[in-house]
């Protein structure tokens, strides 16, 4: 009899497990096939979406990845990556800059207005960033910052501070007798933050650092609205100018856009792991 409960019990685990890992495989193939979509439509021959066989192109060449890098006339793919690495790396600098002296600040030091502005920043976070872009229009316009990268940069690291709760957390989890220890023997609190915070924070200077870096590579609302110049544009933007008959060359240029943000997640996963494990739980 007991020896007839094992064997069920067994059973039924590998049952749960066989269902758990077909459920797993068939969510993997739905957000799979897109992706698998989108880069054999990269190398359809004739370009236009209109000359597929159902789902994927008739004909496949590599001569859109050429043009995407040559036909620059109307098209400059190459100078739109441009104006978007330059773009997303002043905003991860800027940005993490900003946001980890915000998350020191409000870690480490007590203020009257403190707990009022982490409560205001708690309810500003629960409403979506699109809802702000006329009032951000219009204080760009009156900062003639309209049409200009800059004004772009600005807008992304003037808003990364908002997310520094995650931040904060970490930084809390830094025993306070190592600041301590350090006035003791005359450090100021800016040597405190660069001597002995910092070396102590790489996995949430990375994870900020990557979230930065992120937000402008991909976004579109923001550079559609601020950018008029087709020099300008980012990527983003410069793909949604083409037309239907450039779909091979739109997938194409989406696929090379994707590849340094997934190599960068790929390669810094582990700290961005670690930084968000030990920023999302006070010890």
């Amino acid at each position: 009899m007991k020896n007839s409960k094992v064997v069920k019990a067994r059973s039924k685990k590998v049952l749960n497990v066989i269902i758990t890992y077909c459920i797993l495989l068939i969510v993997a193939f739905i957000f799979f096939f897109p992706c698998l979509w989108l880069i054999l439509a990269s190398f359809s021959k004739s370009g236009s979406i209109y000359s597929f066989d159902g789902f994927f192109p008739t004909e496949f060449s590599l001569d859109t990845f050429e043009l995407l890098f040559t036909d620059t006339v109307m098209y400059n793919y190459p100078k739109w990556f441009l104006n978007t690495l330059f773009i997303a790396t002043m905003s991860c600098i800027l940005g993490t800059l900003f946001t980890i002296l915000t998350a020191y600040v409000m870690s480490r030091f007590r203020f009257k207005t403190r707990k009022a502005m982490m409560k205001g920043t708690l309810v500003l976070g629960m409403f979506p960033s699109f809802m702000g872009t006329i009032a951000v229009y219009l204080m760009m316009t009156q900062f003639n910052l309209i049409n200009q990268q800059w004004g772009l940069i600005l807008i992304y690291a003037g808003t990364a501070p908002m997310g520094y709760l995650t931040q904060k957390g970490f930084f809390d989890t830094i025993p306070y007798s190592i600041d301590e220890a350090a006035r003791i023997d005359g450090a100021s609190n800016f040597t405190v933050f660069i001597k002995f915070i910092l070396p102590l924070s790489k996995p949430i200077l990375v994870y900020t650092a990557l979230t930065s870096f992120a937000w402008p590579w991909s976004d579109f609302i923001l550079p559609k609205m601020l950018l008029i110049d087709q020099d300008l544009y980012t990527v983003a933007v410069g793909l949604m100018s083409l037309d239907e008959t450039q779909f091979s060359r739109f997938a194409a240029g989406s696929i090379i856009i994707a590849i340094p943000i997934i190599v960068l997640y790929f390669c810094l996963v582990k700290y961005m792991i670690n930084g968000m494990s030990a920023g999302a739980v006070k010890e």
